[in-house]
């Protein structure tokens, strides 16, 4: 596929509980579309109800919606944002030579950016050394230490030291490591973000957490680590295993994980709007949307856009 001929992608972003996932579904079923998920965790098979996949989505209005990058690795593995953009390519050109729209639907800022942007990435190994240098050090401490480099690095995602310690990996070996000549393809895309307002956003997330908490969030990391998976793996994925594992583990409450994880949440979906705002600045133009309309409106408003960019980069 040569770059001037890349088939226009639609990315559909926003904060988590903004509903940005029936949204893709519903412009899917109109747009001959699938979907193309842009999570850091969805990735995972059986980490299912902390990890918000609502795959519910992809089958309800009378049309099942195909998706990717769902579940393709067992939990415990740590995926990459290199190895993102790979599956990402495979997918896309998938749908594009099969005639279907490619939508891009997520909250991984650093995941969503390193495609519509184009980032060359590369596989950035362990370094032992490096990692015991870091050992022991807070979380405060390991974000100054990121920061002090220059190389892209995933703000919204290092919410714990072990994932602090693998950004600061990836930022060292890049600094001492030319990339190879290995550009992302140029692919044209219009970007539409979900806004509610914050007050609607914290909600949501309340809201959803008790449902999740309903469904069996619980029991989901009790099998996950009846599988084998160790306390020191599952809390690497935060948040919602972060905290549940906690409480399975016999370290706080039922109410104290549930108040803390509800805290998390809502500090992550306010970082995630702050990379949104980032990317703006970093000259990523984010067609913001109204969230808070009816569902069918959203739909004809991204399906509007779609069109009207499709149109523009025909001439």
């Amino acid at each position: 596929m040569t770059q001037s001929h890349s088939p226009l992608l639609l990315t559909l972003l926003g904060p988590t509980a903004c509903g940005k996932t029936r949204l893709a579904c519903d412009v899917a079923r109109k747009a001959d579309g699938e979907v193309i998920s842009a999570d850091s965790r969805q990735v995972y098979r059986g980490m299912d109800i902390g990890t918000g996949k609502d795959l519910d989505d992809y089958g309800t209005g009378g049309q099942a919606v195909p998706y990717h990058l769902i579940d393709i690795h067992p939990a415990g593995y740590h995926y990459t944002v290199f190895e993102f953009q790979q599956d990402f390519l495979r997918a896309y050109d998938d749908i594009v030579q099969r005639g279907r729209q490619p939508i891009l639907c997520g909250g991984s800022g650093l995941y969503l950016e390193s495609v519509v942007r184009g980032y060359r990435l590369s596989p950035v190994p362990e370094n032992p050394e490096l990692r015991c240098t870091l050992r022991g050090k807070t979380l405060e401490e390991l974000t100054e230490i990121l920061a002090s480099y220059k190389t892209l690095h995933n703000t919204t995602d290092v919410d714990l030291p072990a994932r602090a310690v693998r950004a600061i990996e990836i930022a060292d070996y890049n600094a001492r490591h030319p990339l190879p000549d290995r550009p992302f393809p140029k692919i044209p895309s219009l970007v539409v973000g979900v806004s509610v307002p914050r007050e609607v956003r914290r909600e949501r997330i309340t809201r959803r957490l008790e449902q999740r908490l309903k469904e069996g969030m619980v029991d989901e990391v009790r099998t996950l680590l009846d599988s084998g998976l160790t306390e020191e793996q599952l809390t690497y994925y935060g948040l919602e295993y972060k905290y549940v594992t906690q409480h399975v583990c016999g370290h706080t409450s039922y109410e104290e994980m549930r108040s803390a994880l509800e805290i998390a949440i809502h500090q992550f979906a306010k970082r995630q709007m702050t990379y949104f705002r980032g990317m703006e600045r970093r000259g990523v133009e984010i067609h913001w949307i109204d969230g808070m309309r009816p569902a069918e409106e959203q739909r004809d408003a991204v399906l509007e856009l779609l069109q009207k960019e499709q149109k523009q980069t025909t001439l």
